[in-house]
């Protein structure tokens, strides 16, 4: 079957591997009356065909949002590098909350790490840099929802533009 744009995943090979690089990673959603929820993720995972994301929230950090996602809200993820402000939304209409899988930690880690080199030569201190990222340890869990939009967010003229699968 040739790829056209409704059997193609939204997220680009490059798109995808952007999201495990050095950035900081924002997930919102809101409550039934529209209140928003926030939490910093540690890490995501993204599935080999590009058509699914899962980040890393603390369970004890992150209840609200978990609550307003597991009673089926919608999900919006940013992703941010510090170093050069490049940035992409993900958004999608729901999303599961799952425990951890194979691996799941290690990438954790190592995208802790990467984003504490990164700040870091930015001139932030150690201790800083390691207190934002300190690891979610036994009370992560993992929320996997399939991107249905895309969003350019870097500031400048196209922040803000629906970016569409490459064929």
């Amino acid at each position: 079957m040739l790829p056209t744009k409704a059997n193609s995943p939204l997220l680009d090979a490059a798109q995808a591997a952007f999201l495990g690089g050095p950035v900081a990673i924002n997930v919102a959603s809101h409550d039934a009356a529209r209140v928003p929820s926030i939490a910093r993720a540690f890490g995501c995972r993204v599935s080999a065909d590009r058509r699914e994301v899962v980040v890393f929230l603390s369970h004890p950090r992150s209840r609200n949002i978990l609550d307003d996602l597991a009673a089926g809200a919608p999900i919006a993820a940013v992703f941010s590098r510090p170093a050069t402000h490049v940035t992409l939304q993900l958004k999608a209409a729901g999303a599961r909350i799952q425990q951890l899988a194979a691996g799941d930690r290690e990438i954790m880690l190592a995208s802790g790490a990467a984003f504490i080199a990164e700040i870091m030569a930015l001139g932030y201190s150690e201790n800083f840099s390691r207190a934002l990222m300190a690891p979610a340890g036994d009370d992560a869990v993992g929320v996997a929802f399939t991107p249905e939009a895309v969003f350019e967010q870097t500031p400048g003229p196209k922040a803000g533009m629906r970016l569409e699968p490459k064929l």
